[in-house]
């Protein structure tokens, strides 16, 4: 497994753009994962990334995309989420990376009004036509588990039957382990999404809110996760997700300690290369 860091880590820092791809780098990760808009970066800063990217030697794994309107009531609005998350499917095949990162959004007044079976029907529709989309450029798309009430996919069980309704083999799963965690999703569960998983994301929490904490400084027990990752055959990326430091001006430090702790958890395992 390699081990990555999202570039949202240096957001409100003192730490450029460019500057913030060197210095992941720097610090020893392998990849980094991207939280940009292409419908709000200049051309130039598109470019920027790319060619920073490239010029140090550091793959772009993955584009994150917040997608919270592909289920909206209102069919326009659906059709805008569409084609925004085909731009951001097009952008991750101009940087050469290997997943959309998708973040869906979440049933809509309680639950009440709008039938859940509906909203749940729209998202696999919109997402099965994203995956036909995602194949035609050679990528996938990572659906994310967000561990809150309302969201659409907030716990394995509904990842599966997620992945189940969608039903396009470029179309899987994204593991955020202290995700799983607060939803209480225990880590030989994982084999249950066994060669159905694209992307990993990697922070701590208190264990009772989202917390994207450096690991090791919340209660998540890492070890058995990594294990089962190992286990189902994963291979891929573990991307650090840190946001947001509560000292801007101590990132560096924050994710310097992110980093060294995560890596000494994959080395214990041998699972680091």
């Amino acid at each position: 497994m390699k081990l990555g860091l999202i570039n949202s880590a240096w957001a409100g820092t003192p730490v450029s753009l460019a500057e913030g791809i060197r210095k992941t780098k720097e610090i020893g990760f392998d990849t980094i994962d991207l939280f940009a808009d292409p419908l709000e970066i200049t051309v130039k800063e598109r470019k920027l990334i790319r060619d920073t990217a490239q010029e140090i030697g550091l793959p772009i794994v993955s584009v994150c995309c917040v997608a919270l309107g592909i289920a909206d009531f209102n069919t326009t609005a659906q059709q805008f989420h569409v084609k925004r998350a085909k731009a951001y499917l097009d952008f991750v095949y101009e940087l050469e990376a290997r997943n959309l990162l998708m973040v869906l959004g979440e049933y809509i007044w309680q639950q009440e009004v709008i039938r859940p079976k509906d909203q749940w029907k729209w998202a696999v529709e919109n997402v099965r036509a994203l995956g036909e989309h995602a194949a035609d450029l050679g990528v996938e798309i990572a659906i994310e588990l967000e561990p809150f009430k309302l969201s659409l996919v907030n716990n394995l069980e509904r990842m599966v039957e997620f992945l189940n309704d969608v039903n396009h083999p470029a179309v899987r799963a994204n593991m955020d382990i202290s995700h799983l965690h607060l939803a209480r999703t225990a880590a030989p569960e994982i084999h249950r999404l066994k060669g159905r998983i694209a992307h990993v994301h990697f922070s701590d929490c208190d264990g009772k809110v989202h917390g994207d904490l450096p690991p090791g400084r919340g209660v998540v027990d890492f070890i058995p996760y990594l294990r089962a990752l190992k286990e189902v055959g994963f291979a891929g990326t573990v991307s650090i997700e840190l946001e947001y430091s509560p000292e801007p001006a101590k990132i560096v430090d924050w994710v310097t300690e992110a980093y060294r702790e995560t890596n000494r958890l994959m080395q214990s395992l041998g699972i680091r290369g």
